[in-house]
């Protein structure tokens, strides 16, 4: 089976970055701040293997463009697979209530 490279968007990286930030300094937990990075870390680096697993989006900014998403823990990590390249490209990392 041929893997995707899988890319993360600056901005995407900077929502990581914000994701442990608040749940670590905010609800003063960093464990549950490391376990939540962990799974959305995997989760995204999981898609080399089976890019094309998440839903297609079909709602909010990123609908029917050819995104896709995926559902870690209260996150939702929208993506796009470039099948010429063989890449997976991290669009962007929102938590799930929030209107996007």
């Amino acid at each position: 089976m041929n893997k995707y490279k899988v890319l993360i968007s600056p901005q995407a990286y900077e929502e990581l970055e914000a994701i442990y930030k608040y749940i670590a300094l905010s609800l003063l937990s960093s464990g549950a701040a490391n376990s939540t990075l962990e799974a959305i870390k995997n989760a995204i680096l999981s898609l080399d293997e089976m890019p094309n697993r998440g839903a297609i989006r079909k709602v909010g900014r990123y609908a029917n463009m050819g995104y896709r998403q995926l559902f870690v823990k209260n996150y939702t990590v929208i993506y796009r697979v470039n099948e010429k390249d063989k890449a997976v490209i991290i669009i962007t990392i929102r938590y799930m209530p929030s209107a996007f």
